[in-house]
């Protein structure tokens, strides 16, 4: 199982401080520690809605990432780039434009690029709350398959089962009726977002993400996937506040790895770094390895020793 983390400061509209880069760089080798490492970054299209980029920070995300083009594709490390769809109003030529300006912008450093966030989810900042979403994700992931690299691997992620808000039966009956070759056909991977006790305490970590990955790849296979599509932990975490401590984010960080690789997920990458906003009551604020001010947490030493245990893996990129 590959690692990897998102380096941003951000969580939703939750920002104290903005991203350091002088910071981050050494972070990053030391928890990779030579080996093969996932970076995960966002860039959002807001459909010409100026008050939510400025709320969630989204209005230079064509001008830069976090850290400089170089870094990305240096030292091992491999970015996963996240396109975010949040329009006011369903629009698929701008958003397929949009696709086609962030693939010329970052193309060249993608790895894994990965059409819509959790558009199964419907709460505010998430794709699945967005009008049109459901064509967003099966004609954009098509469309950026013809625009990117040989190699660059192409999917999308969706939420753990979302029971607490209803369910998601109707976004899988709309894509279990898309034939295989017009949209599944073209995936090369699907990303969970995975917080069993992110939000809400919750006793058995363990047991709730090996729910989640049994039910999404039920859930696969009902829509046309091969059974041996890879899935990507895309997104998981536990807060070190709230409701939660730092030894208690010892223990569901813990639990998280060891589920999903007996699970068999491909891959797993942390959210996130740094804290949002080490201050706030919300959990949002709190889900990095390293405080706000980038000084580790007791987290931090675990996923290091994680990922220095796992077996080690071939690059794929010189």
């Amino acid at each position: 199982m590959r690692f990897g983390i998102y380096i941003g400061s951000r969580a939703g509209a939750t920002c104290a401080d903005p991203a350091d880069p002088l910071r981050i760089g050494p972070l990053i080798d030391d928890l990779s520690g030579g080996q093969p490492f996932v970076i995960r970054e966002y860039v959002r299209w807001c459909g010409g809605n100026t008050a939510l980029e400025q709320q969630i920070g989204a209005s230079g995300d064509l001008d830069h990432l976090t850290m400089p083009d170089d870094w990305y594709v240096t030292g091992g490390r491999e970015l996963d780039l996240v396109l975010s769809y949040l329009p006011p109003v369903a629009d698929l030529d701008g958003w397929l434009a949009f696709i086609d300006r962030a693939l010329d912008r970052y193309g060249h450093l993608v790895r894994y690029l990965q059409v819509t966030l959790e558009p199964n989810f419907p709460i505010p900042h998430i794709d699945g709350s967005s009008p049109g979403v459901l064509a967003a994700l099966t004609e954009g992931l098509p469309h950026a398959r013809t625009r990117v690299s040989e190699g660059v691997q192409v999917g999308f992620s969706l939420a753990e089962p979302a029971e607490w808000l209803g369910g998601d039966d109707d976004f899988w009956r709309s894509l279990n009726a898309i034939p295989y070759a017009d949209f599944a056909a073209h995936v090369d991977y699907v990303g969970l977002g995975l917080y069993p006790d992110g939000f809400s305490p919750h006793d058995d970590v363990h047991g709730a993400t090996l729910h989640a990955l049994g039910h999404l790849r039920h859930r696969l296979a009902e829509a046309h996937f091969p059974t041996g599509l890879p899935i990507h932990i895309a997104e998981a975490g536990s807060p070190s506040g709230a409701h939660r401590t730092p030894t208690g984010q010892v223990s569901s960080l813990t639990a998280l790895i060891d589920a999903s690789a007996a699970a068999g997920a491909a891959q797993f990458e942390l959210f996130a770094l740094s804290d949002a906003d080490s201050a706030a009551d919300s959990p949002l604020g709190t889900f990095g390895l390293c405080t706000g001010g980038y000084l580790p947490k007791p987290a931090y030493e675990t996923y290091r020793s994680q990922i220095k245990a796992a077996p080690h893996q071939q690059r794929s990129r010189p």
